[in-house]
Parts: C-alpha cells; structure tokens; sequence
C-alpha cells in the first residue's frame, strides 16, 4: 500500500462537431508512442503530487493529461478526481461523490494478524538484495517500449470459452491474461526455458473492505494488492490456454477476501515507517520476464465530461523506470464491449505479440473510433 516514487499518467481527447479528423496511424508503429507523447502531451513531474497539461491543437481539439505520484493516490482515486473535476466543471452535471480521506478505514488490528502468505508477496525495500549496476541500453537492444492496442468483444468471448474447462467459468479478465501470459512466454524461448516468468494482476480493496456504510467506495488512497504467479517459460508454451487460465484464477482467488486486505494493512504497520514492494518485482537469476496487469475496465471515460461532450479517446500511461513490464486493459470508448489495452512491455515481447496474436491485438488507430460511428472528428 506504499511503495516506490512511481508516477501514472492519464490521458484525455475531446471531440468537437466541425474539428478535424484526427491521424490514422496506429498507435502501435513504429513512431515510439513514448516519445510523442511523453513532456508533449503528458507533462512531466518535477516537484509535487499531481501536475496537470492542456493542449490545444490548431483543429481546435485538446489534450488533458494528468500526471500523479502513485504513492499518493491508485488508478480508482484518479478516476474520482477526474469525473469530479469534470462535474464541477460543467455545471449541467452536479458533484454527487465526495472523496473520502478518512484514513481510519485502513486503521491496523490490535493485535495483528499476519498470513505467512503476505510475506510471499510483500518485502521491506531494506530487505532487499543488491540489484545489477544499471547498463546503457542502446537502440538496437530490447527495451520497454509503449503502445496501445483494441480487442474486440468477439475475440474476448472466444478467449474465454477457450480458457474455461470442466464447467468452470473464467472471466473474461482471467482468460485475457492467461492468453497474454503464455505470449510473453513464447517470447522468451530464445531464453532458458527452465527460468521463471511471471505475472501479477493488481486487484482493488474497497469492495473487499467495505462495510454496510460503503465509505471505502469513495476512498481516496491506495488501497491495492498484487497476487502474483510464477511458471516455468516452457510449461507455459507447453500447457493449454485454460491449464495457464486455472493458474491465474488460482492465484487471485487467495486475494479476493476482506481478511486478506485486512492483513496487509496490519503487514504494513508492522514495517512502518518502511515502504514494501511486491516480490514479484525482485527477478534472481533464475528468472525471466515479469509484468503485471492492472485492470482498468472502470476507467470511466465518458464520464470526464467538461462541458465539451464525451471524449474521443483515454488512456493511462504508465512508463515507470522499472524493467518489469505493465499492461492496462481498458472498455473502449464506444461501449461495445471490446478493450483498448495499454502496454508497456520489452519490444521483443511486443514484436511476438503482434506477430502470434495480430489476430486477437489490433492497433488503435483513429479509424477504428469512426468505423464504430462514436466520433467523426477530433477537438
């Protein structure tokens, strides 16, 4: 619930009738996303908890971004700040949830109660090894690259019949990362097969914690845990899609528990005042690839409103400094049920993915939004 100086970042586009159309170049080219994006569009923060940037463009469109300390605030408090901006700011839709600080919802048991589990996920960063002097990384070398993706809602259902077996059902979240998993397995084939690779998937506390009042709903904080697994990059190209779907339902299931959230308050006041890290972040060795998914299917971007209309298009973006990679799905703007999917992944395991799974990752362009008739021009 408290970690390392990380910044996220949110992005929005507002339309306008009379604008301009906007670029129909995907915004998984080869222009890297990072670089057109990042301290032009998404501001960097130098100093502060929360630096925000509008940009006009000459069609008259703009660009809201919105860059935040991670330590202060999750994605589910990024988006309260943002709808509730938006509200205010356009009087037509009046401010109906008021943020809550009360800091006593996360108050520690007396005495605590700590599952030996919580110490499998969760380490003190005094606690841990020294890690490999930092190399310059020269273009030609993989590195963590950016870019933004659509799925659509029939390739999600076929997913996840395909990752469902003997009667148990997995959600569409699950078989997506069970398919993403064994993609940044096959990646690593070039690797020792025997090396580990692992995924954690970020899973919210308020419906966990919540009382019969509901204050947690409008908590505005970190209230976050990542369960994590690991498998042998050989198992996972060997085994089928709803042997890996198993594994991550296996994993989440632990987490998905009042009890489970409660002790990891308790974990973090018995390390206090030192800040923790998930496990899966420390890579011996002996391990390969590690990222995490971080579901953001309540981004609620019609809901940042203005005064303008519904934006054309959101996002995060989340290049952090870490080697680990980190992958955002998202509902898509036209309610249709198919996921824009934010990635931020080594370009080798990019290339397999778009390569193995062209199928199932398709590049965002702005002429998938006009083909889903949700806009036809960008302000």
């Amino acid at each position: 619930m408290r970690g390392a100086n990380i910044t996220n970042n949110i992005y929005i586009c507002s339309q306008k009738v009379g604008g301009c159309h906007g670029p129909s170049r995907p915004l998984s080219s080869s222009v890297p996303a990072d670089e057109s994006i990042e301290g032009k569009l998404v501001p960097n923060k130098k100093h502060g908890i929360l630096v925000i940037q509008a940009t006009e463009l000459k069609c008259g469109g703009m660009v809201v971004a919105c860059t935040f300390d991670h330590r202060i605030a999750d994605a589910y408090s990024a988006n309260m700040f943002l709808v509730s901006w938006a509200k205010m700011a356009n009087s037509k839709s009046p401010l109906t949830e008021v943020p809550s600080f009360n800091r006593s919802l996360l108050n520690p048991r007396r005495p605590s109660q700590i599952h030996p589990s919580l110490n499998d996920m969760y380490i003190p960063v005094t606690s841990l090894p020294p890690g490999p002097p930092k190399m310059e990384i020269n273009d030609h070398e993989d590195h963590l690259a950016s870019r933004i993706y659509y799925v659509t809602a029939e390739q999600l259902i076929k997913l996840q019949a395909l990752a469902s077996s003997n009667g148990c059902k997995r959600s569409k979240l699950e078989s997506f990362c069970a398919f993403l998993w064994k993609m940044v397995a096959r990646s690593e084939t070039g690797n020792d097969v025997k090396k580990l690779c692992k995924m954690g998937i970020v899973v919210d506390g308020r419906s966990r914690l919540a009382d019969k009042n509901d204050l947690m709903a409008s908590y505005f904080g970190n209230v976050l845990s990542i369960p994590f697994g690991g498998k042998k990059i050989q198992e996972l190209n060997e085994k089928s899609l709803n042997w890996v779907a198993d594994e991550v339902h296996e994993f989440l299931e632990c987490v998905l528990t009042k009890e489970h959230f409660l002790g990891l308050i308790d974990w973090v006041e018995a390390h206090r005042p030192v800040p923790g890290l998930a496990k899966m972040y420390c890579n011996g060795s002996e391990e390969g690839a590690t990222f995490v998914v971080s579901s953001g299917q309540r981004f609620p971007v019609s809901k940042v409103d203005f005064g303008w209309g519904a934006p054309v298009f959101g996002s995060y973006h989340f290049p952090w400094g870490g080697s680990s990679g980190y992958v955002m799905p998202m509902p898509s703007p036209a309610g249709n049920g198919d996921w824009v999917v934010y990635m931020h992944m080594l370009t080798g395991q990019l290339e397999v993915i778009e390569k193995e799974a062209s199928h199932v990752f398709k590049p965002l362009t702005f002429g998938y939004l006009i083909q889903l008739n949700f806009v036809t021009v960008m302000y």
